[in-house]
């Protein structure tokens, strides 16, 4: 465990970051999961914004690479283009 006074708060600062970002990973992945279940063309495209949408947040909070995010929203639009 942590001795210093600053190792300390950047224990719990790391720890209130890491529930941060798992909120917003979960959220995203379980968005492109719903995603890829959808079997209707109409549904699907009417929820890729929102998926792209949450995909570039988790890019700008440094929770996903940029690379990551550009294969998974050319995946997922791939994907509703072919329904």
């Amino acid at each position: 465990m942590a001795n210093h006074k600053n190792t300390k708060k950047a224990a719990r600062k790391a720890e209130k970051k890491r529930v941060h970002n798992k909120y917003y990973a979960k959220t995203t992945r379980n968005l492109i999961a719903k995603l890829r279940k959808e079997g209707d063309k109409k549904e699907a495209g009417a929820l890729l914004p929102k998926v792209v949408s949450e995909i570039d947040k988790c890019v700008k909070r440094n929770i996903f690479h940029k690379n990551k995010a550009a294969n998974l929203k050319s995946k997922l639009t791939k994907q509703v283009a072919a329904l």
